[in-house]
């Protein structure tokens, strides 16, 4: 099973875009009463990807004055202590719930799209030629952040990776995400007996749940090819510059009246559908994060733009600014005072006054 399939198979449940189920075994998508889903084992409907090794979480240290037990991997990795495992158990966690469908409320709404949008960047980011390196790694820096920081997580499992090239290392251990990952599985698949009463699948199945967690952590570290949102009629030129990050940079730098227009005709046609409304949010969104990040100056442009048009005008400036929290942090990184671009901010609805001014 390609990892894209399966990716295709989410954005359609997740979307409800009414297209017929595509075979993704060993997994498949298992709807509930609340319009979530979860990516269950096609030879055991009852478990999921996500929650398969839910019994297998390491006590928790920080609640036990002096605990006296040792990882359950301490014979692979000597370097690692219980504080550590817990945060590796978390990491994964957090990275086999990327594909799950979630209900939502208007906080978590926020955060699902920028964890996914942001798994979404780093998987695109190696194959992005028109930033130059420190700019990849000051972009790939910022995804990954939003991606464990919209999950959520706590402060400590947020802040243990780091990038080493092209590698996520457990930064205090030097422990190669990767390599970890590959052991946790290796392990209960192999000492299954064990871990009967915590265990409810086969060994086969361990590994095939390895194998799609090795598939997206290896996304995420720009490893394996870049995952593209899927075709939809009416969508072609949306998709062309959401699924090429190159092409939509070029646009801007040789035509910006031509990015501009397409996103003019995508508010001409007012039509709405739950992926249509998100690929706009996408582009949007990317035109932040690849331009406004680098040059914030070039809001102005837009701005000048749709000057003759104020309610679209409106709707995207308020779209950038408050779809995410990205332009919270731009501004605070570049130290850019928005209140100095009143061209922008007269735009601004109540609550992003609330919030950036």
């Amino acid at each position: 099973m390609e990892l894209q399939t399966l990716y295709n198979e989410y954005l359609n449940i997740k979307f409800k875009r009414g297209l017929p189920p595509v075979r993704t075994k060993p997994f498949e998508y298992g709807l509930y009463a609340d319009d979530s889903a979860g990516l269950f084992l096609t030879d055991h409907p009852e478990e999921t990807f996500t929650n398969w090794m839910y019994e297998l979480i390491p006590r928790d240290p920080h609640y036990i004055s002096a605990p006296d037990w040792q990882p359950v991997l301490a014979d692979v990795f000597q370097q690692m202590d219980i504080y550590d495992e817990l945060v590796l158990y978390y990491l994964l966690f957090t990275l086999n719930t990327t594909l799950s469908v979630n209900s939502h409320n208007a906080y978590s709404t926020m955060n699902d799209f920028m964890k996914n949008y942001s798994f979404l960047q780093l998987s695109h980011l190696s194959e992005i030629t028109r930033l130059n390196e420190e700019q990849k790694h000051q972009v790939r820096d910022f995804f990954f952040f939003y991606y464990l920081y919209a999950h959520p997580v706590n402060e400590e499992t947020l802040y243990a990776c780091s990038f080493d090239g092209q590698n996520l290392v457990h930064t205090k251990t030097d422990i190669p995400l990767e390599r970890y990952f590959t052991a946790f599985h290796d392990h209960y698949s192999t000492n299954i007996k064990e871990y009967t009463e915590q265990i409810a699948i086969a060994p086969h199945d361990i590994q095939a749940c390895k194998h799609l967690t090795l598939q997206l952590l290896q996304c995420i570290e720009g490893k394996l090819a870049k995952l593209n949102m899927p075709e939809e009629k009416g969508l072609e030129a949306v998709l062309r510059l959401i699924n090429d990050v190159d092409q939509m940079l070029q646009l801007h730098d040789n035509n910006k009246p031509a990015l501009f227009e397409m996103m003019k005709n995508f508010l001409k046609e007012a039509r709405s559908t739950p992926y249509r409304d998100h690929c706009f949010t996408t582009l949007l969104q990317n035109y932040a994060s690849y331009i406004l990040f680098f040059r914030f100056d070039e809001i102005h442009a837009l701005v000048e733009y749709f000057e003759d048009t104020p309610e679209w005008c409106r709707t995207i400036i308020n779209k950038i600014f408050m779809d995410t929290i990205f332009m919270e942090r731009i501004l605070r990184q570049k130290r850019i005072d928005i209140t100095t671009y009143p061209n922008v901010t007269q735009f601004f609805e109540d609550e992003a006054k609330r919030i950036y001014l």
